[in-house]
C-alpha cells in the first residue's frame, strides 16, 4: 500500500454550535477532535496533520500527547478550502495521498478507514465513501489532485475533484460517514 497521511480539518469556528468550540466538546468522556485524532493514529495513515485556526491553542491542548503534526490555516476563515489548501502543503513529498478527515466526525472507525486505504491505488486515485447511495467522508485525494485544489474557494472544500473517472465510491455499509456534529442538540446521548 501506498503512503497516505490524514489532515484532520480542525480550523472552523463551529459558528452553528453556539458559543463553544465544537471540536472541544465531550464525546465519550473526552474532546470529539481526539476522538478522530486518536482512531487516525490507530491506522496506516503517516503522519497525522491537523490543521487548526479558531481556537488553535485548545485544539493543540486537547490533542496534548499525541503523536500529531500540527499546520496553522491563519486564513481559516474564508472557508473550509483555505484549511484543505494548508493540510495538503503539509503532506510529505513521500505521500502518495491525503486522506482528508473532519474533526466533528468521531463515528468513523479505524476499519472504515482501514477499508478506504484498500482501496486506495496510488497517486492519480480519489477514494470516496457512500452510504444508501449517499457520499460521505473521509475522502482520500492522490497526489496527482492535489493542483486542482488551488482552484477551490470558500466552503467548498474538495467537491469538484469527487466527480471524474478516477473516482472510487466505496459503500462501506455504515451511516458513520454521514454523521458529523453541527449542533449542540447533535450531541445530546454522547457526552
Amino acid at each position: 500500500m501506498s503512503r497516505v497521511a490524514g489532515v484532520v480539518l480542525a480550523a472552523g469556528t463551529s459558528s452553528r454550535f453556539g458559543p463553544e468550540n465544537k471540536l472541544l466538546a465531550s464525546y465519550g468522556g473526552q474532546p470529539m477532535l481526539r476522538c478522530v485524532v486518536e482512531t487516525a493514529l490507530a491506522t496506516e495513515l503517516d503522519p497525522v496533520i491537523i490543521v487548526t485556526g479558531h481556537d488553535a491553542g485548545g485544539v493543540q491542548q486537547a490533542l496534548h500527547g499525541l503523536d500529531v503534526v500540527f499546520a496553522h490555516n491563519a486564513g481559516f476563515e474564508t472557508g473550509q478550502a483555505s484549511s484543505l489548501k494548508t493540510g495538503i502543503a503539509a503532506v510529505p513529498d513521500g505521500c502518495a495521498g491525503a486522506m482528508i478527515l473532519l474533526g466533528d466526525m468521531p463515528d468513523v472507525s479505524a476499519a472504515v478507514i482501514n477499508q478506504l486505504l484498500d482501496e486506495f491505488a496510488g497517486e492519480a486515485c480519489i477514494v470516496v465513501p457512500h452510504h444508501g447511495g449517499v457520499r460521505g467522508n473521509p475522502v482520500i485525494l492522490g497526489r496527482g489532485s492535489f493542483n486542482e485544489l488551488d482552484k477551490t474557494a470558500g466552503d467548498k472544500g474538495a467537491r469538484d475533484l469527487l466527480s471524474g473517472g478516477n473516482v472510487r465510491m466505496i459503500d462501506v455499509g455504515t451511516d458513520a460517514v454521514l454523521r458529523d456534529f453541527d449542533t449542540s442538540n447533535s450531541l445530546k446521548g454522547h457526552q
